[in-house]
């Protein structure tokens, strides 16, 4: 399991949840040189939880959002444990 990391002070770094089991917490990844988020274009997902809030062993809860169907169910935002990169869809 992977937990948030902190700067200097104390700010929590970005974790989601790992689209491959639905529960491990994943760290976040951006370049170090362009300082962009990394990111899957066209990545599916599925929904692996009926619990939607994850947290890392510190309580850190990883990043949601709302539901595109009805805007108000909080649904976790997946990334590729693999690689640190968020799932998305643009097209």
């Amino acid at each position: 399991m992977a937990n948030a990391k902190r700067d200097d002070n104390r700010v929590r770094t970005w974790i989601a949840t790992s689209n491959a089991d639905g529960t491990t917490p994943v760290l976040i990844k951006v370049d170090a040189t362009s300082r962009q988020l990394l990111f899957q274009d066209g990545a599916g997902g599925s929904d692996l939880s009926d619990e939607p809030t994850k947290r890392d062993d510190n309580r850190t809860p990883c990043l949601m959002g709302v539901s595109s169907a009805d805007g108000t169910t909080p649904v976790p935002i997946y990334a590729d444990p693999a690689t640190g990169e968020l799932l998305i869809k643009s097209t």
